[in-house]
């Protein structure tokens, strides 16, 4: 390229819908740290009964911005737009709406649902109808340089392998939007199953109409989808093992760690296709870059892959048993048991599990605590805890087959100091060394335990380990003393 990364972004204006998320916050920190660009609009709704200003120090309080709060005039290149993607015109006002329209140059549409089983008709207002609402706002934009959709790998669990392009949604967008406008929630409810078929949920399957709705506006400006596949803590930036909510794997590790999940339907042979959020968002950042200067006359839509797709990938089972040690190293504070369980290959194995290692426990738990007068609690977390499993054990049991030669293909476009600086590389990860970083960040960022508590959870630790092996013991003895009185009662 004739033009450096930074050379492209020099000056220019940004706009990102879903920055206050977890891939949101790392691109903001990256492009206000390492591109110098002039501005950055961020689309953002205050919080019930809060103000716009009180949702902006919320957002600059993050740790994600620890390495760039000494610099207090940096944040002053962010500029919060009043705004909702479930609003009609997305609840911007003339002026804001004009201004974004005359000042933008790139734009980043991230957000979306996180609840992979929302309801259909909220999913498609989130994920389809607010995409077409900021496709439109950037139809109107004077000098748009290139438009970034997220998207993810996961948006056809029907195909054996899935490319970089666009593949047709099952239903026309607009069908489905009339349906979830009309239709009661009760029949819509009923008829949600069949509607997403073969999609395991109303995420991958919203994101399938998103992306034919993208599709729609190819050749009226620059476009391209980015897929991440799964997205986990941060490899080195804004710190390595950074995350902020407990999601997919984070929400395996925390539970585990706490001794509430104890079994998980998965296929430890398979490869997890965990992506660092460092990682994605450098890969978009480049994205924007290398489809802004090479389809500027062609306006041909670009789709882009972040994934492994096999290359340097661990699986399910090593994960696990990696950060099993980690965890010792990094218990919580915290704990109901001392942490233990494996994977289950088998749905009957699994089950089985569960109502020994999960169910049972809570309710018996849950009677003592209302023996002693107080709330029961742990049979409501377990509930929660199956709920979300159930949503990540579809991906955990099957294999994924995905291509990524343009998000391979980024490095060689770019200097090597840039390629130090936006590091896409998936080939030099350490997995080891990564597990530990992200068992720790878990903690201190994710649960936000103090570090000084180290010591003390390790005590906590070591007592919980004792009470479990001593359970165990017990359990033995009594399994044993049952055995021995059935073979002499036989005798």
């Amino acid at each position: 390229m004739d033009v450096s990364v930074s050379e492209f972004y020099t000056d220019k204006t940004v706009f990102i819908t879903g920055g206050s998320g977890f891939i949101g916050k790392v691109l903001v920190e990256k492009l206000l740290r390492c591109c110098p660009v002039r501005k950055i609009f961020l689309l953002m709704r205050p919080k019930k009964g809060g103000s716009l200003k009180a949702r902006y120090h919320e957002l600059i309080r993050s740790r994600a911005f620890d390495n760039i709060r000494q610099d207090p005039l940096i944040f002053e290149k962010l500029h919060l737009i009043r705004g909702d993607i479930l609003q009609e015109n997305l609840g911007m006002s003339d002026a804001d709406r004009q201004l974004v329209q005359e000042e933008t140059n790139i734009v980043f549409h991230s957000a979306a649902c996180v609840k992979f089983d929302m309801f259909i008709r909220d999913a498609v207002q989130m994920n389809v109808v607010g995409t077409r609402r900021v496709l439109e706002l950037v139809e109107g934009i004077h000098n748009l340089d290139v438009f970034v959709h997220l998207s993810t790998t996961y948006c056809r669990s029907d195909l054996p392998l899935l490319e970089e392009k666009v593949y047709p949604s099952k239903h026309n967008p607009d069908d489905v939007i009339h349906l979830t406008k009309w239709m009661d929630d009760g029949v819509l409810k009923h008829l949600e199953p069949k509607l997403i078929e073969p999609e395991p949920n109303t995420y991958g399957y919203t994101k399938s109409l998103a992306e034919q709705i993208v599709a729609e506006f190819s050749g009226k400006f620059p476009i391209c989808i980015a897929r991440p596949s799964i997205v986990v803590a941060a490899l080195k930036e804004p710190f390595p093992g950074w995350v902020d909510n407990i999601n997919g794997p984070t929400a395996i590790i925390v539970g585990a760690s706490k001794g509430v999940i104890r079994s998980m339907l998965c296929d430890d042979q398979q490869n997890g296709d965990g992506m660092p959020v460092d990682q994605v968002v450098n890969g978009c950042v480049l994205l924007a870059y290398t489809t802004a200067l090479t389809q500027a006359t062609s306006k041909e839509l670009v789709v882009c892959n972040i994934a492994r797709a096999g290359i340097n990938s661990i699986s399910w089972g090593e994960a696990v048993e990696i950060a099993k040690t980690h965890i010792k190293e990094f218990p919580p504070s915290v704990a109901l048991w001392y942490p233990g369980g494996s994977p289950k290959r088998h749905k009957m194995q699994h089950d089985i599990a569960v109502l020994f290692t999960h169910l049972l426990p809570a309710y018996l738990v849950d009677f003592i605590l209302q023996l002693a007068g107080k709330k029961p609690f742990l049979v409501n977390v377990q509930k929660r805890v199956t709920s979300g499993l159930g949503v990540i054990q579809y991906y955990a049991i099957r294999p994924w087959k995905f291509s990524n030669q343009r998000y391979l293909a980024l490095r060689s476009q770019i200097s090597e100091d840039e390629d130090r600086l936006f590091y896409t590389d998936i080939k030099s990860m350490d997995w080891q060394s990564y597990m530990k970083e992200y068992v720790r960040g878990s903690r201190e960022y994710c649960c936000k335990e103090d570090p000084a508590t180290l010591q003390q959870a390790k005590a906590l630790h070591s007592k919980l380990f004792f009470a479990d092996l001593l359970l165990k013991l017990t359990l033995w003895t009594w399994c044993l003393y049952i055995l021995y009185l059935g073979l002499k009662y036989i005798v």
